[in-house]
């Protein structure tokens, strides 16, 4: 049987009922759900039939994001389908971690809730944007940040395509300056500046909180976002910085590609990161679970 990989959706990914249906059709995932209401009343509500707003909000969108992230995979394990190594895209990475048994997914729960707030708190008293950046290569959106204030190219996710984040201020001075280039720039609905140094003061309150957690060896590899290779000891150094530094998306496929994943199954809400990986690797199946329809699918086109 062909090697699966499992990749966790990220924040920016986000809609209203997500979630909904596996909850519906699935024990554990109706298990996974009940338990977070009991810690986070209103989480249910916001997933299944909160406004667009109301997701955007970064203290809303990471533990409901987190959920549905989990929800795929667990929805997946009950029809016998197994990721043998994974990774997540930045909140996702918690999902990854989550899955991989590092901690339980209670554990992530509280942890993801907390990485919310910091980096919500972090943003505050400036005007955050991100924006993906499409047809110019890295050397060049480095450069143009590099000569502009308050931006910084920070998710490096496919092949002519990389996100950067800082003030919108910021990110309309980088829009003038590269619209003589050919670039094409898409705002990332999020309200942070997340993976920059704008994220410093997230960082080091999460620090503080795992410095303490005990974080169990994984049962499979997770891919960290902060070096495009497997979680290694220190996995609160690694979990922590990875909120103000980039996010080395395509190398980290590739990494995964180059062990033997020949399947990556997106997990979670949207059908982002399946896109990004078609476009570092056309010869690799793609597949998104983020609902009943789409479980059902790809149970069918893996013949379990």
């Amino acid at each position: 049987m062909k090697k699966i990989a499992f990749v966790f959706a990220g924040q920016g990914a986000q809609y209203s009922g997500m979630g909904k249906s596996l909850y519906d059709a699935s024990p554990a995932v109706k298990a996974l759900y009940d338990k977070a209401e009991e810690n986070r009343p209103g989480t249910m509500a916001q997933s299944f039939s909160g406004t667009a707003e109301e997701l955007r909000q970064t203290v809303n969108t990471q533990p409901c994001v987190y959920l549905a992230d989990l929800a795929a995979a667990l929805a997946l394990a009950e029809r016998g389908i197994h990721g043998e190594l994974c990774a997540g895209f930045s909140l996702g990475e918690l999902a990854a971690l989550a899955y991989a048994g590092v901690f339980s997914p209670e554990d992530g729960f509280a942890l993801v809730t907390r990485r919310a707030q910091y980096m919500h708190e972090a943003s505050q008293g400036m005007d955050p944007g991100m924006a993906a950046v499409m047809k110019l290569d890295a050397e060049t959106i480095e450069k143009v940040c590099a000569e502009t204030a308050d931006v910084y190219p920070v998710n490096y996710n496919s092949p002519g395509q990389i996100a950067i984040s800082g003030t919108k201020a910021g990110i309309a001075a980088f829009k003038e300056k590269t619209a003589a280039l050919g670039g094409r720039i898409m705002d990332i609905p999020v309200s942070g500046a997340f993976h920059s140094p704008f994220m410093a003061s997230a960082s080091e309150k999460l620090a503080e909180v795992t410095k303490d957690m005990v974080f169990r060896p994984a049962d499979i590899p997770v891919y960290a976002n902060l070096t495009a290779e497997p979680y290694g000891e220190n996995i609160s150094a690694a979990l922590t910085a990875q909120v103000k530094s980039p996010v080395l998306w395509e190398k980290t496929i590739e990494a995964m590609i180059g062990t033997g994943a020949e399947v990556f199954i997106e997990c979670g809400p949207g059908r982002t990161l399946a896109g990004l990986i078609k476009r570092i690797n056309k010869d690799v199946q793609v597949f998104s679970v983020q609902d009943a329809e789409t479980l059902e699918a790809v149970c069918a086109a893996l013949e379990v």
